[in-house]
């Protein structure tokens, strides 16, 4: 294993835990949903943000794939496929694309300022995060499109606060860490290799 691959590897498990150890700040209760406000979404958030899209999709697929296996990494110790088959099901699998759509953005146009990762990330981590929520919603709980907005909607505020301090935090880490992200694919390359196809 080279070191380049060593290290995307260690920053790979390294977000996987994170995004698992917010799971055990506390859960603010939602009465009407069944899904708890938790800080648990600011994990795809910073990988996306830090790390490129295939990094921080891959570490937000295994955070989900150890959570299918049942160990208790969501909020409340919870875990297995059954929390997997809840109404909480496209959050979960939101992490995922949320990672990876943020990733894409801040990697396809190197995004390391702080208003261009804030849009990024209220676009993927709040804005998609919580219509894919909505899905979930309408899905498990047999709720109208209307209803399932309005129990999303609940998440949002919340998420603006994590969108700005995943930015926040990640433009310092950019500072301090420069070249993190890796080089985004030039526009010329992309047409050229699907010419050659």
């Amino acid at each position: 294993m080279t070191g380049s691959s060593s290290r995307d590897l260690a920053l790979v498990c390294s977000f996987a835990g994170l995004t698992a150890l917010l799971g055990l700040l506390p859960a603010l209760p939602v009465a009407w949903s069944p899904v708890p406000v938790t800080p648990q979404s600011l994990g795809p958030m910073l990988a996306g943000s830090l790390l490129g899209w295939r990094r921080a999709l891959a570490s937000q697929t295994i955070f989900w794939l150890l959570v299918a296996l049942g160990l208790p990494l969501l909020s409340g110790g919870r875990g297995g496929l059954g929390v997997l088959l809840g109404p909480s099901v496209d959050f979960l699998l939101g992490y995922v694309l949320c990672a990876g759509a943020i990733g894409w953005a801040c990697q396809r146009w190197h995004t390391e300022r702080a208003l261009p990762l804030l849009l990024v990330n209220l676009l993927g981590g709040v804005l998609l995060l919580d219509l894919l929520g909505a899905l979930g919603f309408a899905a498990v709980l047999r709720t109208g499109p209307v209803a399932s907005l309005v129990m999303a909607a609940t998440y949002v505020p919340g998420g603006l606060l994590k969108a700005a301090l995943a930015t926040s935090v990640a433009v310092g880490v950019h500072r301090a860490v420069p070249g993190l992200l890796p080089a985004p694919v030039p526009a010329a390359t992309v047409r050229l290799a699907g010419e050659a196809r």
